[in-house]
This record gives C-alpha cells, structure tokens and sequence, in this order.
C-alpha cells in the first residue's frame, strides 16, 4: 500500500513527561484512509493533526456507526519501538466491523500504516515507568444522509497519544460500585464490539459511581442482572481460592486482548484459571467466607487494575486489605515487563518497529 505522507510545519513541544494523564495531548502526525463501494479502501495517507471538516448530516453524528480500539507502543531497553500483540487489535477491529455493518479493511495494511505512523512520531514515546505512547485507531461513518442505514462511506483515522498511568490511583486499589440497575449489553446485542455507542450508554452509570465516591462500576449481565460481565472499560478476574474466575466470553463481553494475555501467563504458571458464569453473590459468599483472595480489572489502558473494595445494594466488603494483590502484582509486573522489553517473551506477543 503506498502511503503519502504530509509533514507539519509547526511541531508541537513535546509535552512534560511527568503530567501526562491519558488522552489529552496528540502528536503532530495522523493517519487517514478513505472507503467508498468503487474504491474500496484507499487514499491512504499521513497528515498533519488537525480537525477534521465534517458535514452536519455525517451519519456518525445521527446515528452512531463507530468502532475503535486501543493500543500501545513502548521504547525497549535499547531504544527499540516495541508493539503489544497489535495484529490481535487490528482482527478485533474488523470484527466490530462485521457486527457495525462497517466494510472490512485489510489488517495487514493497516498494521503497516500503523507502524509508519508510530516510527514517524516516535519521539513522542515517552520512557518513564508507567507510560507509553497510546494508539487509537478508529472508524467513522461519513454519509450525509439522513436514514437509519449502513453508511456507504468511511474514514479509517489513526491518532496517538502520549500517556501516563490510565488512573490517577495508578497501581494502588480502586473502589468499584456494582450497578443494580443499568446494563452495558444484552446478548445479541452489540457488547463484544468496540463500538462507540457502547460506550456512551455507559457514562451516566460511571457519573453515578463516582458521584458515591467510586472509581468504576461493575456491570452484570442484562438479563438476570446478577452474574459479573465487566469492569468499566475492563475485563475482571477474581481470585477465590487460588482459583483465577473471569465471565466467559459472549455477545456481551468484550474479548479483551489483555484478558487472553493473562489467562495464557495464568495457566503457563500452572495457575488454575476458568472462565465462566460468575455470579455477583457469589463473589460477597466467597468473600464472607474468607475465599475472595484478590480482583482485578484489566485492559490495554491500565494494563491491570487491582480492586480494594466492592458495594452492592449498600453492602461493602474491602478485598485483600484494600491492597494489591501479590498475584495482581506479578501479572502487572509480567505483562509489563514484556511489553517493554525488559522481560523475556516467550509468547512471540511484541512486534518491533523498524525506525
């Protein structure tokens, strides 16, 4: 695929790498592609960041049709721009395609779109513990029509993001409310894609969690409302009795990239590790019983995020002192370290970028 590539004129200063955050600084670069029926998908080219000039009637400001992901590039010991399993990401996307009526791309391509991109901006990567340069490779419906349809044009856009920590707590527990009422998914529906509108449906649960003084809401599942789907954002682990329980997979949940990262360390451990229904009583039994060891939540964002303490329908209950885990430690400090370079990588997970 050729990629053009337009150079800014005006480099942004690059930002101080002790006030990171996540999400609010971009790089100077961008990667857009564009999709009509003719064409296919083409134009594939690098710009500079900017704002894109967007018609009122777009189909994606009326009606939705938006899938993204999210990725990460890391500087290995020697200076090297290393990628977490990116080619798993690039088929998760075009599997929110399919269920988005989003025309597929080829995977391949894009991944060396994206590679361009990240080697081009690789001063932006930053080097300090914890941080990482965040990819967000999204697609837009671009339609201007008015009428509940699949659009028949898209933009591909790839933007990246120097980050620190996913959560001012960074490794330090956070408190978790499980939310009775509100669902994120039912099966059938759209809850194992990365769609936009999932999202946003969440986002009056998530200000009610925080509002009671909580970092994430625990979603169950949109029939029962009582087995454990997600945290967040995240997958969620629970460790009862030395025994690792995440949700099985289905249409509600996503299958996170991280999520099947831990269960392979899990079980080359000799971990015992399940995935399956889990109720959230269960989970209150197991702690009353002295069983419920360690949770955690986990994503490409946070990586892994242990969970100190849980409220349900005004029932609280703080989960291994309120302290990391020494198990969520080790998967953070594992998953990390070969992200990074600095641990070896048997799986073949890391992807190095050719400067």
């Amino acid at each position: 695929m050729e990629i053009t590539l337009v150079k800014t004129t005006t480099p942004k200063p690059k930002p101080d790498p002790s006030k990171l955050g996540f999400g609010r600084v971009f790089t100077d670069h961008m990667f857009i592609w564009d999709y009509n029926p003719q064409q296919g998908w083409h134009n594939a080219r690098i710009v500079p960041y900017g704002p894109l000039e967007m018609d009122p009637a777009s189909a994606v400001l009326h009606y939705g049709q938006a899938v993204f992901e999210g990725m990460k590039a890391y500087r290995g010991p020697a200076g090297e721009i290393l990628l977490f399993r990116p080619e798993q990401n690039m088929a998760r996307l075009n599997r929110s395609n399919e269920r988005m009526s989003i025309p597929p791309f080829d995977e391949e391509l894009a991944l060396q779109a994206l590679k361009k991109l990240v080697a081009l901006e690789q001063d932006w990567i930053p080097t300090a513990p914890g941080t990482a340069l965040y990819i967000r490779p999204f697609i837009i419906a671009t339609d201007t029509v008015l009428g509940v349809r699949p659009s028949t044009t898209y933009k591909f856009i790839i933007i990246l993001s120097p980050v620190g920590a996913y959560y001012e707590e960074g490794l330090n527990p956070v408190s978790i409310y499980v939310e009775p009422h509100y669902v994120r998914a039912v099966r059938g529906g759209t809850g194992f894609a990365k769609a936009a509108g999932n999202y946003a449906g969440s986002l009056l649960a998530q200000k009610n969690a925080q509002a009671k003084g909580h970092a994430q809401v625990l979603w169950l599942d949109g029939i029962e409302r009582k087995y454990v789907e997600e945290v967040g954002a995240m997958n969620v682990f629970f460790n009862i009795d030395g025994e690792l329980i995440t949700p099985d997979l289905g249409d509600s949940i996503l299958p996170g990239v991280t999520r099947d990262s831990i269960l392979q360390l899990l079980r080359s451990w000799g971990i015992p590790a399940v995935e399956r229904r889990l109720g959230v009583e269960e989970v209150f039994q197991a702690h009353a019983a002295g069983k419920l060891v360690e949770a955690f939540g986990c994503g490409t964002a946070a990586v892994v995020s242990p969970i100190g303490r849980l409220e349900y329908q005004e029932r609280v209950i703080e989960i291994g002192g309120g302290k990391t885990g020494e198990l969520t430690q080790k998967l953070y400090d594992t998953l990390t370290g070969i992200q990074t370079g600095r641990l070896p990588d048997p799986f073949g997970w890391v992807v190095k970028v050719e400067p």
